[in-house]
């Protein structure tokens, strides 16, 4: 049924809602059309028009810009105390955690290791550019490094140099925390620069802290064994190449320390692919109280890696030492030494007890004894 339409035909009765006519005076569509008002009838481009407006807007928009103020780039001298500033509260961050951990016994293991964590963590590029200055002497350019890998413990340790009373705090509440677990992990980051770069009180506070040094760059290393990463080789290679291979450098520690670190180094140097230094390494090796029973420098090398090889249960590390142990070959050992080693090596050529190797390390130890020993290895077959 349809509904009644009442006087005024645009009202419907059923609805109650009214249709409104248009106003009385608008202007009809043809009308729209010529006002200008009709948004969807077509546009008619006038000759000459709409290039002078495009070129009236071209020319205005350098006029803007260049009523516009720059923003002024920051000099160097800007930079570099925008980096500091970053550094120091950064510093302030890490004093905290420490005094948080000093004062809280239930939660100090776990205070601590948050802290190894964060300091071990990778810099991001928005954070590169924010804490690095123009002239961050001591740390390799990011293309030029060989993990292309930066940590924010590189960064700090340097830092650290540069403004030892920023670290003394630090270290002031790192020794109150000396026999936690991770304390020693994080002197060694963080202040692996400051020991060799920044003078010390006295002989015994070398002695400390040399002996932290070796402690905690024991366990981190071994924390990139475990994992098979490189996240502490920039530490290695400054303990290698900026200590081991610098007397002058190695002087400023106790001799007990120096010697400690050079069997470390030792026994990571094939894992960081650093035996290309083996040499000079040897060369620089110090003197032992029982070198008449072990014998030299090679010796030492030879049997700190043996042991080494024994410990590693990372099937892809254990691989990595032996395809490098090609840099064995032509050391002059003694026969114990050489017997040592043999006896390693052979232990990985059979299934089962007490290593339990897999195929893939059988063949390699069958390899690495064919190149070192070829005589041996043909008897032992």
């Amino acid at each position: 049924m349809r509904p009644e339409l009442s006087a005024h035909p645009w009202q419907c009765q059923n609805h109650g809602v009214p249709i409104l006519p248009p106003p009385p005076n608008s202007p009809t569509a043809s009308a729209r059309h010529v006002y200008g008002c009709d948004r969807t009838a077509p546009r008619v481009r006038r000759e000459g028009q709409e290039e002078q407006r495009t070129s009236e807007t071209n020319r205005s928009i350098p006029e803007r810009r260049s009523q516009r103020p720059r923003r002024a780039r920051p000099d160097g001298e800007e930079m570099r105390t925008r980096a500091a500033d970053h550094l120091e509260a950064l510093s302030l961050e890490i004093e905290r955690k420490l005094q948080k951990a000093l004062n809280s016994n239930s939660q100090r293991l776990q205070l601590l290791q948050q802290l190894f964590a964060d300091i071990a963590l990778k810099v991001d590029d928005r954070a590169r550019d924010v804490i690095l200055s123009t002239n961050d002497d001591g740390i390799a350019p990011v293309d030029e490094r060989e993990d292309t890998r930066l940590c924010f413990y590189e960064i700090l340790a340097n830092h650290f140099v540069r403004v030892p009373e920023s670290g003394r705090r630090i270290l002031d509440l790192i020794v109150q925390l000396w026999s936690q677990s991770f304390a020693s992990n994080i002197f060694a980051l963080l202040f692996h620069r400051w020991l060799f770069e920044v003078p010390l009180d006295g002989k015994e506070v070398s002695l400390r802290y040399s002996s932290a040094l070796v402690q905690g760059a024991t366990n981190v290393f071994w924390i990139d064994i475990q994992t098979n990463t490189r996240h502490f080789l920039s530490l290695y290679n400054y303990l290698l190449e900026e200590v081991a291979l610098v007397p002058d450098q190695l002087s400023k520690i106790s001799v007990q320390a120096g010697r400690g670190l050079f069997l470390l180094l030792s026994r990571f140097m094939l894992f960081y692919d650093q035996d290309h230094l083996l040499p000079s390494f040897l060369e620089h090796f110090p003197t032992f109280p029982n070198s008449f029973l072990v014998g030299g420098p090679a010796d030492y090398f030879v049997i700190e890696l043996t042991d080494q090889l024994q410990k590693l249960k990372v099937e892809p590390v254990l691989l990595h030492y032996l395809s490098r142990m090609t840099i064995l070959q032509g050391l002059e050992l003694r026969m114990s030494t050489s017997t040592r080693l043999k006896a390693c090596l052979y232990s990985f050529t059979s299934p089962g007890g007490p290593t339990y190797p897999t195929r893939a390390v059988r063949h390699a130890a069958w390899n690495t004894l064919d190149l070192l020993f070829p005589v041996s290895s043909i008897l032992l077959s």
